[in-house]
């Protein structure tokens, strides 16, 4: 393992000379909010290596302008987690970047498939799964364990350049224009307490609950990043949506909530949330948060939504592509109540071009799907 400074900067400079270098993370966050980072492993078109953060004075500020180059394409499989990483301690985000389980979707290898299965697909190379579950913070670590790491990357080169190779020949680089762009933006793995709350699912049904429920999520995001601890142990996602409903304005009422751990009202946390219920409760009622409105769907609605799904599917077998990456169920949705109006991914680009202009023709009857020879077919009116 790179362990030294000195040794990092002139591996970094190496793999800075290329065009891409292959990135991939061990971290842990199972007792803590901020990833802890365990392992750099990355790896260029004939050199690899494993970094060793927790080296005794290693400063990771060239990995961190590897990151920043924007001359080296980053290749990541699954890249939210690791690219989270590097926001936090390097306070940038990877620029550019390709990540391999969008690009597959692209590709035909179904939704979201995992880097040992597309690795296999690829290269036909098997993945030692054994080190999985390691604890990657212990040191020493094991040769088997620092191969099963390594091979991360190491696969990923080929990989990366077979995908690439598929997405040009199919003009398809261009589709993941949009998806890059997202993992590139600093808003995706920032989450400010105020807007905590979208993060839950939505199970209030007055503006008042609303209003309790985003201050206390807003101050459990506070407190866990404070904290570095994970959001349910400061206090769990239930007991929001209890609180926000009952609305307890004392210790007593905090007391009989039935997701309220015993004796924790007496808590300073228990006092904490009385009075931010309280707070909340003193919003002017002008100034309450308003409930998303529910569309009523018109009707004939439901029905249009499952004829789409049935053209999705028939486009999907047909461009070999996967679903997920093409239209969203909201999507279908907000084309069969608004048409041409509706403000969605799949009626832009390349999407609308693929998908999107076939489905306002079905839904506007220019276009019929029909049962013919054991196979279900769109056919032009």
């Amino acid at each position: 393992m790179i362990t030294t400074t000195e040794a990092l900067a002139a591996f970094c400079a190496r793999l800075a000379s290329h065009d891409f270098v292959t990135v991939d993370t061990e971290f842990l966050r199972e007792t803590t909010y901020w990833p802890e980072l365990c392992l750099i492993q990355m790896a260029g078109p004939d050199d690899e290596g494993i970094v060793d953060p927790q080296a005794e004075g290693i400063d990771l500020k060239p990995f961190f302008d590897l990151m920043a180059d924007a001359s080296v394409i980053k290749v990541f499989h699954a890249a939210r987690q690791d690219i989270e990483i590097v926001v936090k301690l390097g306070d940038l985000v990877p620029h550019p970047i390709f990540d391999t389980q969008v690009a597959a979707m692209v590709c035909g290898f179904g939704e979201s498939i995992s880097y040992d299965q597309l690795v296999s697909r690829i290269t036909g190379a098997p993945i030692d799964k054994s080190s999985r579950f390691t604890d990657w913070s212990r040191r020493p670590l094991s040769d088997k364990q620092l191969d099963y790491a390594l091979a991360d990357v190491t696969h990923l080169r080929d990989v990366y350049l077979e995908l690439v190779s598929r997405l040009e020949a199919e003009n398809r680089a261009h589709w993941l224009t949009d998806e890059m762009a997202i993992l590139e933006s600093r808003a995706t793995y920032e989450v400010e307490p105020e807007n905590a709350w979208r993060r839950l699912k939505m199970r209030v049904k007055k503006p008042a609950e609303l209003c309790v429920l985003q201050h206390v999520a807003a101050w459990r995001e506070r407190e866990a990043k404070a904290r570095n601890v994970p959001r349910g142990r400061v206090i769990k996602d239930e007991a929001i949506y209890e609180i926000a409903q009952q609305q307890p304005q004392d210790s007593e009422a905090l007391s009989r909530l039935r997701t309220i751990p015993r004796g924790w009202e007496r808590s300073q946390q228990g006092a904490t949330i009385v009075e931010i219920v309280k707070e909340a409760l003193e919003t002017p009622k002008d100034e309450m948060p308003r409930l998303p409105r529910q569309r009523q769907a018109p009707e004939g609605a439901q029905a249009a939504v499952e004829l789409l799904r049935v053209l999705l599917k028939l486009t999907v077998e047909k461009e070999n592509v996967a679903a997920k990456i093409i239209a969203t169920s909201d999507d279908l949705e907000a084309i069969a109540i608004d048409g041409e109006a509706a403000d969605v991914g799949a009626l832009k680009g390349w999407r609308r071009e693929l998908f999107g202009d076939r489905a306002l023709k079905l839904i506007r009857g220019e276009v019929a799907l029909r049962f013919a020879d054991k196979k279900v077919e769109a056919v032009e009116l």
